[in-house]
C-alpha cells in the first residue's frame, strides 16, 4: 500500500471514531434533566407501528407515517403529564398495495369516513428507571377503549437540528381489533385478534 492511501485510511478511521464517540454524547438519559413544559411531536422521526400474527406463523408488519401531537412533561410529578396523539388514517403503509388499498377502505379502517385515530392520555405511572405506563382513551373507528401503553424513555438532547430540547419515547401495547369491530374482512379468520403496537415518539419543546 502506498503512503497516500495508507494516510487516508488512517484519517477515516480517526474522523469515524470521532464521530462515534460525538454521536449521542450529550443525550440524558435521566428524565429528570429534562426541561418541564409543552413539546410537540416532530412529525419527520415519530412513526407507529403494527404487527399482526398471520395464518399463525409470521407476524405481519405495517405502519402509519403520519402522526401528530403534544406532550406535558413534568418529571417532577409525572402523573400530571400527559400525552395527546393524532394518527391519519390514509397515511398507513404495507408491503403489499392491494393490502394498503384494502385497510384504508370501508370494511377496516374506512380512511374516508373515519380520517384520524386519536390516543389522548388519562393517567400516567412511573414503574421503574426510565420507564413508565400511560393508560389512555384510544378512538378508532368512532368506538372508544382504554388501552395501556408500556413506554421507555430513550433519552432527551439540545437538538442541535431543531435548536430546541428534544425528548424521545418509545411505547407498546397490545389491542384487540374485535373491539373496534375490525372483524369482516374476508381474511378475519387467518390473522390473530391481538394487534401488537409499537410507538417512536419524538417530541421537540415548544419555544415562547
Amino acid at each position: 500500500m502506498s503512503r497516500r492511501p495508507a494516510a487516508f485510511a488512517i484519517m477515516l478511521g480517526a474522523s469515524l471514531t470521532l464521530a462515534s464517540l460525538a454521536f449521542g454524547q450529550s443525550v440524558s438519559k435521566d428524565p429528570g434533566h429534562a426541561p418541564k413544559g409543552a413539546y410537540q411531536l416532530e412529525t419527520n422521526h415519530s412513526q407507529l407501528l403494527f404487527s399482526i400474527l398471520h395464518t399463525g406463523l409470521t407476524d405481519y408488519y405495517g405502519r402509519f407515517d403520519k402522526l401528530s401531537g403534544t406532550l406535558n412533561f413534568d418529571a417532577s410529578q409525572p402523573e400530571k403529564s400527559a400525552v395527546s396523539i393524532t394518527v391519519d388514517a390514509a397515511s398507513i403503509d404495507t408491503p403489499s398495495e392491494r393490502l394498503v388499498g384494502e385497510l384504508k377502505g370501508a370494511q377496516v379502517f374506512d380512511a374516508q369516513q373515519f380520517p384520524t385515530a386519536t390516543f389522548k392520555s388519562t393517567s400516567v405511572a412511573v414503574t421503574g428507571p426510565g420507564m413508565g405506563r400511560i393508560t389512555g382513551d384510544l378512538t378508532l373507528r368512532n368506538i372508544t377503549k382504554p388501552v395501556t401503553l408500556d413506554v421507555t424513555f430513550s433519552g432527551g438532547e439540545q437538538n442541535p437540528m431543531s435548536n430546541a430540547y428534544s425528548l424521545g419515547f418509545k411505547g407498546t401495547a397490545t389491542i384487540k381489533r374485535s373491539d373496534f369491530g375490525l372483524t369482516t374482512m374476508p381474511w378475519s379468520p387467518y390473522v390473530s385478534d391481538d394487534v401488537k403496537l409499537i410507538v417512536v415518539a419524538l417530541f421537540n419543546q415548544e419555544k415562547n
